[in-house]
């Protein structure tokens, strides 16, 4: 059975995106922390993507000769991923990606239960049904020092309600904090 991490980069003021719905809130990763999501992405034996979010990691399968080592290292670890990809809307998904429309519960019930390792987990639509399943083993917020101001999409959307435990709390590079919860069952 699969361990379901459901972890996003989110600003001091709990959002995922800034106003344009972009992940733009906060600097681009230093090379020593893009290092550390480097070795998260190598280390998932599954992503688990809702829709909005797997678009914008789309970017991975493109070619792009500036990116630096340390990106294309992450490129290479992102495409040896599987992913399966929730939505409703889309009708087709990239290299190495199953779509998941049907029967949404059961599947992911039925993912979790047949894969072994980590399931990296995101997108904040995503993480209700999740939660609502009773499938997230550990939520990981990984908070960029910035501000949003209130706009944007939160890592919780309205109306959530979920009771948490505290595992722990790390500082990584770029002054970014990584707070680690599990849900009270």
């Amino acid at each position: 059975m699969g361990k379901v991490i459901f972890a996003m980069n989110t600003s001091v003021d709990g959002y995922i995106s800034g106003e344009s719905g972009g992940p733009d809130f906060a600097p681009a990763p230093s090379d020593e922390l893009m290092q550390y999501f480097n070795d998260l992405q190598r280390s998932a034996a599954l992503s688990l993507y809702g829709r909005i979010v797997y678009s914008d990691m789309r970017y991975w399968d493109t070619e792009d000769p500036n990116r630096s080592a340390v990106e294309k290292e992450f490129t290479a670890a992102w495409r040896a991923t599987p992913k399966v990809v929730v939505s409703t809307t889309l009708t087709e998904v990239g290299p190495n990606a199953t779509l998941l429309s049907k029967d949404v519960d059961t599947e992911l019930r039925r993912i979790v239960a047949d894969t072994d390792g980590m399931i990296a987990a995101e997108g904040p639509t995503l993480v209700e049904t999740l939660a609502r399943l009773g499938l997230v083993d550990e939520y990981h917020l990984y908070q960029r020092p910035v501000v949003t101001g209130g706009g944007g999409k939160p890592f919780f959307a309205v109306g959530t309600k979920i009771d948490l435990t505290l595992l722990g709390v790390e500082v990584l590079p770029d002054d970014t904090v990584l707070l680690r919860y599990q849900p009270v069952r």
